[in-house]
């Protein structure tokens, strides 16, 4: 299976819950992924009804740091399963997936594929200059708009979410053995909060400080469907991904191993 296309959906028995450059005529005929249905708010304050173990054993909204929510199964079953169908597209060439090539020499252990903004260590670019030099897909309005809510759900502060303008998503998929070294998101001009949404396997996320890639910092289990946002005082917080646990993939959401995640940020570039 090639490395940057995200493992395909392999249906679940009923009862089962768990948690290069192609030619221009080719470019102009691809089409971008449908966008999600209409949000409907869950119970539980988020995006939809997770049901299941969620519903059984509620993960409360958290603050992990002032300015740092985390907000357990914000995202439905339903939706998780269109985030896997369109990032499956935005996977894809041209300006796919890749492991990126850090200035070191290494290679980082999770593949990312970027909309709106392309993302290289440490600037952002219109085209993929790492990958094939083609222009960078698009950042969809529906994703804008989902941004917005999350803003609205995880500070409770409606205004807050009218002006968050996102323009660039960075989408990293993680297979059992990958992780991310503590980092702080700096190459924005733009201080607004970061949005950030799990899908498939669970994974340890170590929250730090602001200072230095040490402690203190907070270790956050997230799991499929989650909503992490970072902002005010915990916007150039170090953060990282220690590990990804094995055996816990979404077969609803069509990601029966590994785990994506998907970034939102505004850029504050023109």
């Amino acid at each position: 299976m090639p490395n940057h296309v995200v493992p395909a959906r392999r249906a679940p028995p009923a009862t089962a819950r768990h948690r290069h450059r192609p030619p221009a005529t080719d470019r102009a005929s691809h089409r971008p992924p449908p966008p999600p249905p209409p949000a409907t708010a869950s119970r539980a304050g988020g995006i939809g009804d997770t049901g299941g173990v969620a519903a059984l054993i509620p993960r409360p909204r958290t603050e992990i740091a002032p300015g740092a929510v985390h907000v357990p199964g914000w995202l439905s079953p339903s939706r998780r399963r269109d985030f896997v169908t369109a990032c499956r597209e935005w996977a894809k060439p041209p300006a796919g997936m890749r492991a990126t090539r850090m200035p070191t020499g290494g290679v980082m252990s999770v593949q990312t594929v970027c909309l709106g903004w392309h993302w290289l260590p440490y600037r952002y670019t219109r085209t993929a200059e790492d990958v094939d030099g083609a222009p960078v897909k698009p950042f969809p309005g529906w994703l804008a708009d989902l941004g917005r809510r999350a803003i609205a759900d995880a500070y409770d502060d409606p205004a807050a979410a009218r002006q968050y303008q996102p323009d660039v998503a960075l989408i990293n998929f993680y297979d059992d053995t990958a992780r991310m070294g503590m980092h702080a998101d700096k190459e924005e001009r733009s201080l607004a909060p970061v949005v950030s949404l799990s899908i498939g396997s669970s994974c340890v996320f170590r929250f730090g400080n602001s200072s230095t890639r040490n402690r203190p910092w907070t270790d956050v289990q997230l799991e499929s469907g989650d909503l992490f946002v970072f902002g005010g005082p915990a916007r150039l917080a170090h953060h990282g991904v220690p590990r990804t646990i094995p055996g816990t993939g979404d077969p609803e959401a069509g990601l029966e191993a590994g785990r994506l995640n998907i970034t939102l940020r505004e850029s504050g570039l023109t």
